[in-house]
């Protein structure tokens, strides 16, 4: 099984740490993944393509970046992996789940956060479900370890975690060869409770009024799983 990850990002890099897998990036190899085409002479050696690339300014109003990265792109990724009889490995994000009226599984609808960043992302999903012959979304939310601010929200929870924890997570899922979508995450907690764990002296804060508030996830079917 040989893994190439797109992208080094927070959580691409993490990964890589981690595994060792092979990477490609706009720093390293010089690809634009507007142009998804750029990065194919890359992936024909490998097994599974992980694409941790996104265009993450969340409240970024510029749609067309959006709509590029988020959801051209990946469709135009996802028909190459089908083609070439690669597995696609997509990281989505908790965010297509924000503002929903319960605790969303992965068999329940999304709700998006009124913001191009999740709505295109949730497209990119829902293409991958619909196309894709060998596919796992991972559905998640990642922080930098130790947590990087003085302040920390009180008012936005979900199961995000530390990108460290969330990446192994991810690493167990690929090698055991899950496919489908998947929600990975911990025990429901703020940020604020998040950054406690290790920066002890953060202090609690309030968000913006445009930040989605509620960003949890139903993780069972992950726990039953693991």
């Amino acid at each position: 099984m040989k893994v190439l990850i797109l992208g080094n990002g927070l959580l691409g890099k993490e990964i890589k740490k981690q595994t060792n897998w092979d990477s490609i990036s706009r720093s390293t190899h010089n690809i634009d993944f507007k142009d998804v085409v750029s990065c194919y002479r890359y992936l024909k050696d490998y097994d599974i393509i992980l694409n941790c690339i996104a265009h993450t300014d969340t409240y970024d109003k510029n749609k067309e970046d959006h709509w590029d990265i988020n959801f051209k792109a990946v469709s135009r990724l996802c028909d190459w992996c089908n083609d070439n009889d690669k597995k696609l490995v997509h990281i989505s994000t908790d965010f297509v789940y924000a503002n929903s009226s319960n605790i969303p599984s992965e068999n329940d609808i999304p709700v998006h956060a009124e913001n191009w960043y999740s709505y295109t992302k949730l497209l990119g999903d829902g293409y991958i479900e619909l196309k894709s012959k060998d596919y796992l979304i991972i559905r998640c939310g990642h922080k930098p370890t130790p947590f990087p601010y003085t302040e920390a929200y009180t008012d936005i929870i979900g199961n995000f975690d530390y990108v460290n924890v969330i990446a192994n997570k991810i690493i167990n899922l690929i090698k055991s060869k899950k496919g489908g979508i998947y929600n990975v995450g911990t025990e429901t907690k703020s940020i604020y409770e998040l950054a406690q764990k290790t920066v002890p002296s953060v202090k609690p804060s309030n968000s913006k009024k445009n930040m989605p508030k509620d960003v949890r996830m139903d993780c069972k079917k992950l726990n039953n799983e693991s």
